[in-house]
């Protein structure tokens, strides 16, 4: 059985991962107590293939129960290692709060912690520890409902629980740099076909900025040297047991040079044979 445990930042973006999972044939329950795993999980797996995906959804909404969460995973992490996976979605404090105030919902702490940024910050030290035991986390800041649908997807369908998934990136610095990133590298050095009049309103998936962006030796070698990087860190990546690498390309707005080298990249590690999903945080951004 496939088991997939959901946990994060409340107003982190939980319900939305929970509300694809099921679309995809995952049976999930929300808000489960931590105790009341391990035995459901019993009944899932003597049910037979009937209930062979399943998701849930644990978070500080159970109160003083949620405290046993830790020793639940590590029980589960024995006997199902391979099966099992931890999913943590997450969020800046600041789009948190935009969050709460747009929907004007309660914080599950907010009873106990008369400040919505402090019910936060309380919240945050208590999922710390998780955090760290993901194997996939996710930084939903920047992701519409529907760029974090993708990103539930691209990890869950092909579900190779022994492989790596990269998921290589492009974003502008001027919108904040992402928090879920492993590796960042900054393109901001290379000149920048934004000034080019032909090519301002084009971006990275164009070839004439493409082409552009390329064409100055420093580009290439840049390239080469992060393709001779990158070579050698990935293996080590899979022998730690890692399941998601984050990958990510700065420049300033996040459309031209950013998606030229995210886009160049992620091309080559997939002809190399690993998994990829390319992502273009900002490319849409300031557009009329």
């Amino acid at each position: 059985m496939q088991l997939v445990i959901i946990t994060g930042m409340s107003g982190s973006g939980k319900s939305t991962a929970m509300k694809v999972l099921e679309d995809i044939g995952f049976y999930c329950i929300d808000n489960l107590p931590p105790q009341f795993i391990p035995s459901f999980v019993d009944v899932c797996t003597r049910t037979g293939r009937s209930l062979n995906k399943v998701a849930i959804a644990v978070d500080i909404r159970t109160g003083d129960m949620f405290s046993e969460i830790y020793e639940v995973l590590t029980k589960l992490k024995e006997n199902m290692s391979e099966e099992l996976k931890l999913l943590f979605t997450d969020a800046c404090d600041e789009v948190l709060i935009r969050r709460y105030k747009e929907t004007r919902r309660k914080h599950p702490l907010s009873e106990k912690y008369n400040a919505l940024p402090d019910a936060i910050q309380a919240e945050r030290e208590k999922l710390l520890p998780l955090k760290s035991w993901s194997d996939y986390a996710v930084e939903t800041s920047h992701l519409s409902t529907s760029q974090l649908g993708e990103e539930i997807r691209n990890i869950f369908l092909e579900n190779k629980s022994d492989s790596l998934l990269i998921k290589v990136m492009s974003f502008g610095y001027k919108y904040g740099v992402s928090s879920e990133s492993d590796l960042i590298f900054d393109v901001r050095c290379l000149p920048n076909p934004f000034y080019i009049p032909e090519l301002k309103k084009h971006t990275g998936l164009d070839s004439c900025v493409r082409d552009y962006v390329m064409q100055f030796p420093q580009s290439q070698t840049l390239q080469i040297k992060i393709n001779d990087l990158l070579e050698f860190l990935l293996p080590l990546y899979i022998s730690e047991g890692k399941s998601q690498l984050v990958i990510a390309f700065g420049c300033t707005g996040g459309k031209h040079r950013s998606v030229t080298f995210a886009e160049l990249v992620g091309d080559n590690l997939a002809k190399k044979g690993y998994r990829v999903h390319k992502m273009h945080r900002d490319i849409k951004r300031g557009r009329h």
